[in-house]
């Protein structure tokens, strides 16, 4: 995620001793520094633009890394982060490369998410979390748990179908508040988040009303963290039933 400091020594292994390098990196500095590690280094940037639909882009991505391997060569992709979160492609490539007989395995990495919890100061396990991309958030019936958190992705073209726009505008943020408003109120405080991707950044933190979430700068790489508004409700019933069982333990008796 973070440039030099999240390599892992394998998966750095894997990009050395590969024939073809392809990168879906968005940081030019980032793609420089991995042309350091090998001769052969070829970005998938190219392949988006505007009015293009994503899906089509990254269907692309699985051909072209695809060809390569058909043609013997052994080829590594790499990725921000984690290369399975939000990053449609390299399932696919795995999954289409195992189907035609070749080996292909995925190599974790340090995620957005990952950094989210350092950087944030968040344990998942104390309250829960969920995670959701914010217009599958918006087109499908969720249900919502405002006891623990919960983190939004990709809300900078939240409401986009086409999969064609890189950023959608201040209306479209503005039904995702309406939706969240039902659970949450307005003047609840949320987290916009986006991680360090240079060793000389500082992750971004702002927080913002609810309500203000239309109305901010919002690119694509941020990330909007709900934390709690209620506190965690007992479920007596359960809570009961377990103290009859510890005290048939207690009594020597089976449970």
């Amino acid at each position: 995620m973070t440039l030099g400091s999240h390599l892992t020594p394998l998966a750095r292994s894997h990009i050395v001793q590969s024939d073809v390098v392809f990168a879906g990196l968005s940081d030019g500095i980032v793609e420089a520094w991995l042309q350091r590690m090998h001769p052969d280094v070829r970005s998938l940037q190219s392949y988006y633009r505007e009015g293009k639909s994503r899906q089509t882009t990254y269907r692309e991505w699985v051909e072209v890394m695809m060809t390569e391997l058909r043609a013997g060569k052994r080829v590594c992709g790499v990725f921000y982060g984690h290369p399975g979160i939000f990053a449609w492609s390299p399932h696919k490539v795995i999954e289409t490369a195992r189907a035609e007989g070749y080996a292909a395995h995925m190599e974790p990495g340090i995620s957005a998410e990952d950094c989210l919890y350092a950087d944030l100061g968040i344990d998942p396990g104390r309250f829960g979390c969920q995670h959701f991309e914010a217009s599958q958030l918006l087109l499908f019936e969720r249900r919502l748990d405002t006891a623990g958190y919960v983190v939004l992705w990709q809300v900078g073209h939240v409401g986009d179908r086409s999969l064609a726009r890189f950023t959608t505008g201040p209306a479209y943020r503005q039904v995702l508040v309406d939706l969240l408003s039902q659970d949450y109120p307005l003047d609840h405080e949320v987290i916009v988040y986006r991680a360090a991707t240079l060793p000389i950044q500082q992750p971004r933190v702002r927080r913002v009303a609810l309500r203000e979430l239309p109305h901010i700068e919002l690119p694509a790489e941020e990330t909007v963290v709900l934390p709690p508004a209620r506190t965690l409700t007992p479920n007596r019933a359960v809570q009961a039933r377990l103290a009859e069982l510890d005290a048939l333990e207690e009594a020597g008796v089976p449970a």
